[in-house]
Formats: structure tokens, C-alpha cells, sequence
């Protein structure tokens, strides 16, 4: 079946919310209220077919100025196994090299999908003491789980922390 990669649309978001929720009720995936969802929809890309069903998603979300997060990357489970992840990764990574971040940052349990898109794990401080105490301001539970916050110790799904350096 054919498919393409595009920005979300905010028509996208009721269908990106049905595709995760499998996913959070299983705590694969934290769960973002409606509210949130619309909110960050220019963080998403789509893997649409033909005729416009959403069938796979994923997010990318800015920490700072050099540092994003790889967030909600899912495929329906139907499509899975045809690169529509890779794809999804690929178009987030695009952008972000357009914004000019050099590390991208992930929590999963995909490990061997990341790793093989070049993701390794990294269990050490990615952030010197100055922007972390920038970054510990954010409401954002994504960049508190980055953090290693004693309020969502221990990690919340239990998931591993990867990361990527891109090239130029």
C-alpha cells in the first residue's frame, strides 16, 4: 500500500491520539492529553495512505538549542515493517538539522530500531550544570524524564535513554 511522510495537520491529531492510546494504556508511550496533542502539532509528521488514514506518527520536541527529543514515534501495527518508522525518524531528523539541534535524545524501548538509525544509549548528564538549571524549569514531563528528576524516579516506564549525534 503506498504512503507518504508530511507535517501533521491539525485535522491529523483525533488519529494520532487513537494510534498512541493502545500504546499508553500498554505504558509504552506517555500519555498527552487532546489538549496537548493539538497544542504541539507542528512538532508532528505523518505517515499517511492514499487516502489520508494516519498509520504512523512521531514528534520532534526542542530542549534547547543544540538538543531535541524524538517523541511519540509510532506505527500502526498493520504497516509495521515497510520503513514507515525509518521514514517518520528520517523526516524528524531533516528537521531538526534544520533548526540547527546536534543531538537528538530518546526514551524507548525500540532500542535495536534507534540503534540501527545510528542511536546509542547514553546514561550520562547531556547538559552542562547552567542549562540544566534552565531546562529543570520546564513543565514539560518529556524534559523531567530527560532530567532525571527525583519525581519521575524511577524512570516512568522503564524505558532506555539513547542518543544521536547528527552530522551537518
Amino acid at each position: 500500500m503506498a504512503w507518504e511522510v508530511r507535517p501533521a495537520r491539525t485535522s491529523d491529531i483525533r488519529a494520532i491520539s487513537a494510534l498512541v492510546t493502545p500504546l499508553v494504556e500498554q505504558r509504552v508511550l506517555l500519555g498527552k492529553d487532546l489538549v496537548v496533542l493539538f497544542e504541539s502539532v507542528q512538532e508532528f509528521v505523518v505517515a499517511v495512505t492514499a487516502d489520508g488514514t494516519v498509520i504512523g506518527c512521531g514528534a520532534l520536541h526542542v530542549f534547547w538549542e543544540d538538543l531535541g527529543e524524538i517523541r511519540t514515534l509510532t506505527v500502526a501495527p498493520d504497516f509495521q515493517q515497510q520503513g514507515i518508522g525509518r521514514a517518520l525518524l528520517g523526516a524528524l531528523e531533516g528537521q531538526a538539522r534544520e533548526l540547527g539541534l546536534r543531538r537528538l535524545f530518546c526514551l524507548t524501548f525500540e532500542e535495536k530500531f534507534f540503534e540501527s538509525n545510528g542511536f546509542t544509549h547514553h546514561d550520562d548528564t547531556l547538559v552542562d550544570a547552567e542549562v540544566y538549571v534552565e531546562l529543570v524549569r520546564s513543565p514539560d514531563e518529556g524534559i523531567a524524564e530527560f532530567l532525571d528528576l527525583a519525581r519521575v524516579k524511577p524512570n516512568t516506564l522503564g524505558n532506555s535513554r539513547l542518543v544521536k549525534t547528527l552530522s551537518v
